[in-house]
């Protein structure tokens, strides 16, 4: 049997090849279309057994096959896998796309709506049932057939450019490497960033100190080198990266931008935002610009405050008479050590990777009642991943889950959680979820334990929460279980989680000095606190501009006109920059999100989202971190409930009332910004 249509669990990743891809999803077309054919062509009496829930059997049949080698892609690509994976990307993107255009199904999933069944629904089966609907709609379903045809065109294209910018921005990060031999050319940088660069140059086959675009390489360097030329050097070619040559994303742009357009404007929406928003919390590009727009305007004066602050300390302390994009990260990291004592390189011995696991599992233990075990096993894609089952404390079974923490070559940056299969019920119980957790974090160092930063140590909570929300579904139509919410809702258990890495009893259980086994002490934890809100506008500020760029390129950009949208997005983003100059670069060209991700149109929602979580975490704080009576109402109402209501409708049964911004404001700009009425 080909491995990657296996059904088991852990996947036997370690058996799958580049030479299985092919053949197995194109077996599982096969039995796609046989199994599609089968139901549209079906005589008799129209149930939802025969016509909702078998559409659904057969769509995740082929989604699951897809989704691993799709998931190969992104952690584990070679030339063979890619080439694999592409050559047969377009037929199963046309399989999807052509399933709201298929007469014989449309007419059949119709014919069941207007069924007595249909109509006595109730609970997730009507919802389920009405989105279905809706979904085919949206898809085309009821436009002429030169039309749809055009539809499905639209998607195979996207398709296939989405996948290709993400390979440029992947080969292109890939393709810089900075090698330094001068040991004056590392002064300031961090010894752990000294370290892992000798580690990349050895493993590398070269002398000296290899420093790359990766995340736990870069970062470091912008804060902390003294060199300004070689900070300049890497800021340019990280904002750079697939803007050139063999790489070049900025035609591709240009293309999805237009083909998303065209595609909107066939299936009858003014705008690609409005027909992406549509079923999500904000509704219309219109009332997500809005919301962007009211933060902006309130953080606007504490943003222009803390560039004048920035530039003042650049010139007088670190003698930077005009500050440059390149020094941005450097004159930030020395102010904060100069008001606060504080140093991102002094909290890493508090958070090896093994015990902020070990403290997650913990918390989620405490809070959710749900209980963590490592097993092992062979069938994984690298070394470096591990598999772990998860159950309710009763010992039920809740899923499993693959975690994958470091950088390599054949893996593309950032974080990500992505379901693998979403369970429901079986014939005796629910069936359990599967699911991969992946990051891109500080590696072990001559073979100690991974220490990370305080932000890396957010985003491995940060993505636990999306796990939490895919493993605890309890939602009785595998559809829309999980994390298959609104998009503008789905970050709310994520973010949510990232407020136990500041609280005191939180830290306590995990936040152990790597050597001493000691906790954070009292005055280094007060002013990690106190250091929480520093430059909250500036960064509050970035993550505007990037939403708000992906909306207007979705709202007002039109590329029949003939403009760059390239110079467009910088345009755009030079009302959010120290100066408008500092908007000036290529960033669009590696913007993953919204070219190669699920953002499009969406981007806006990590701040929706951060609204969200910063408000519902105020009911944490008042009834005690750990409550377990609250930590199981955030499960009954939100976890477990996947898209079984709309997200208001969630949100109130947690909270007993509709989101209010304070609690957001609060978080970025700190206290006054509230008692000031901003």
């Amino acid at each position: 049997m080909n491995p990657l249509l296996s059904r088991d669990v852990p996947i036997p990743f370690d058996k799958i090849e580049a030479g299985h891809i092919v053949p197995g999803l194109r077996q599982a077309l096969t039995e796609a279309e046989a199994e599609l054919n089968a139901l549209a062509t079906a005589s008799g009496p129209r149930s939802y057994d025969n016509t909702i829930r078998r559409l659904d059997d057969l769509s995740e049949r082929l989604g699951r096959a897809f989704g691993i080698a799709r998931h190969l892609t992104t952690v584990a690509t070679t030339p063979e896998v890619r080439e694999a994976f592409n050559s047969v990307l377009p037929e199963v993107s046309a399989f999807f796309a052509r399933l709201p255009n298929n007469e014989g199904l449309w007419t059949a999933v119709k014919a069941f709506e207007g069924t007595p069944e249909a109509a006595a629904l109730t609970g997730v089966p009507k919802r389920h049932l009405e989105k279905t609907m809706r979904e085919f709609r949206r898809a085309g379903a009821d436009l002429p057939a030169d039309d749809k045809a055009q539809v499905e065109a639209i998607k195979i294209e996207l398709a296939q450019l989405q996948t290709k910018f993400s390979e440029n921005v992947l080969d292109a990060t890939n393709d810089f490497e900075l090698i330094l031999s001068d040991e004056e050319e590392l002064a300031g940088l961090p010894e752990s960033a000294v370290r892992q660069a000798r580690i990349s140059a050895e493993a590398k086959g070269s002398a000296g100190y290899r420093f790359t675009l990766q995340a736990p390489s870069i970062l470091p360097f912008l804060k902390s080198s003294e060199r300004r030329e070689l900070r300049e050097t890497l800021y340019r070619a990280f904002v750079d990266r697939a803007a050139f040559g063999s790489y070049d994303n900025r035609p591709l742009i240009g293309r999805i931008l237009t083909l998303r357009r065209q595609l909107a404007s066939l299936l009858g929406y003014d705008t690609f935002a409005d027909f992406v928003l549509e079923p999500r919390m904000a509704g219309t590009g219109a009332r997500a610009s809005e919301f962007e727009r009211e933060l902006r305007d309130r953080s606007e004066p504490y943003f222009r405050a803390e560039v004048t602050e920035l530039e003042r300390f650049a010139r007088e302390s670190l003698e930077l008479e005009r500050l440059e994009p390149w020094d941005v990260a450097f004159a930030s990291e020395h102010l904060r050590k100069a008001r606060y004592d504080l140093d991102d390189e002094a909290l890493r011995p508090y958070f090896a990777l093994p015990n902020v696991l070990g403290g997650l599992f913990e918390i989620s233990r405490r809070l959710f009642g749900v209980v963590v075990r490592e097993r092992q096993t062979d069938a994984v894609w690298h070394a470096d991943v591990t598999f772990y089952d998860l159950f309710d404390d009763d010992g039920t079974s809740l899923g499993s889950f693959y975690t994958d923490w470091h950088p390599r070559e054949d893996k593309r940056g950032g974080a990500w959680m992505n379901p693998m299969v979403t369970g429901g019920p079986g014939e005796e119980s629910f069936a359990p979820h599967l699911a991969v957790v992946t990051g891109n974090l500080t590696p072990p160092q001559d073979g100690t334990v991974a220490l990370l930063t305080h932000r890396e140590v957010e985003t491995v909570f940060h993505e636990f929460g999306h796990l939490l929300h895919q493993l605890l579904s309890k939602v009785e139509v595998r559809a829309r279980g999980g994390t298959s919410v609104a998009w503008d809702f789905v970050e709310l258990p994520s973010q949510i989680m990232e407020n136990w890495t500041w609280e005191r009893e939180a830290l306590d259980l995990f936040a152990l000095h790597v050597d001493s086994g000691e906790a954070i002490p009292d005055d280094l934890f007060e002013r990690m606190v106190q250091a929480r809100t520093f430059q909250g506008a500036m960064a509050q500020m970035r993550q505007l501009s990037m939403g708000t760029v992906d909306l207007l390129l979705h709202t007002e950009f039109d590329p029949e006109v003939g403009d760059d949208p390239i110079l467009f997005g910088q345009r755009v983003m030079e009302a959010f920059s120290v100066r408008p100059e500092f908007a000036h670069n290529n960033f669009l060209a590696s913007f993953s999100h919204i070219f190669a991700g699920g953002y499009a149109a969406g981007y806006y929602s990590y701040k929706w989202s951060e609204m969200l979580d910063a408000d519902a975490f105020t009911r944490f704080r008042d009834d005690g971190i750990f409550n377990p009576a609250t930590g199981r109402a955030f499960v009954a109402a939100i976890l477990s409930r996947g898209d079984g209501d709309e997200p208001d409708a969630l949100f109130h049964a947690f909270m007993g009332r509709h989101p209010k911004v304070d609690a957001l404001i609060e978080r970025t700009l700190g206290r006054n910004a509230i008692a000031a009425g901003d």
